[in-house]
């Protein structure tokens, strides 16, 4: 019973983590982007909404309405590109924390996998299916390139300290 159990548990572990953290950009990133499509289509509604039913603190509506918006339609796109994925990470918790606080307590579900989803994408990065990815590849291969370049220069280098200084043309 035991050895079959660790056969699952081994087979279900050779699972790409990639893959994971590629759903769950694609499935926050969808979620947020709905939300930035339906605010910026019925404007009007929106800032109602805001008025009236989200009540952010210390923000005027309008301009609480203006900065959900233009969050939900730029940073998805970071996250479905993976670039700056960990950087974008933080607004989106940022907005679920104000969202889960001042707008909708009883919507702890939704936060906490949206929340979750994004604290690993904040601690384990985007993955290999990602900008951020092959920019981090790029920039390894260019400083180890360099970096050859000059063990490569020191070795060749002509090492003239076993000589005395009388003997130095």
């Amino acid at each position: 019973m035991y050895e079959t159990w660790d056969q699952m548990r081994s087979f279900f572990a050779r699972f790409p983590l990639s893959i994971i953290q590629l759903a769950g950009r694609i499935g926050v990133g969808a979620t947020f982007f709905k939300a930035g499509l339906l605010k910026y289509g019925s404007w009007e509604l929106t800032v109602k909404l805001f008025e009236d039913e989200y009540r952010v603190p210390l923000l005027d509506p309008g301009v609480a309405a203006r900065i959900a918006m233009v969050q939900e339609l730029t940073i998805p796109i970071l996250l479905f590109l993976g670039l700056a994925t960990r950087a974008a990470t933080l607004p989106l918790l940022g907005m679920i924390a104000v969202i889960q606080t001042f707008v909708y307590p009883n919507a702890y579900n939704d936060h906490l996998v949206w929340g979750s989803i994004l604290l690993l994408l904040l601690t384990r990065g985007p993955g290999v299916f990602s900008l951020d990815h092959l920019i981090e590849r790029y920039y390894l291969r260019r400083s180890s390139r360099g970096r050859t370049i000059v063990q490569d220069r020191k070795s060749t280098r002509l090492n003239f300290s076993h000589v005395s200084e009388s003997r130095m043309p």
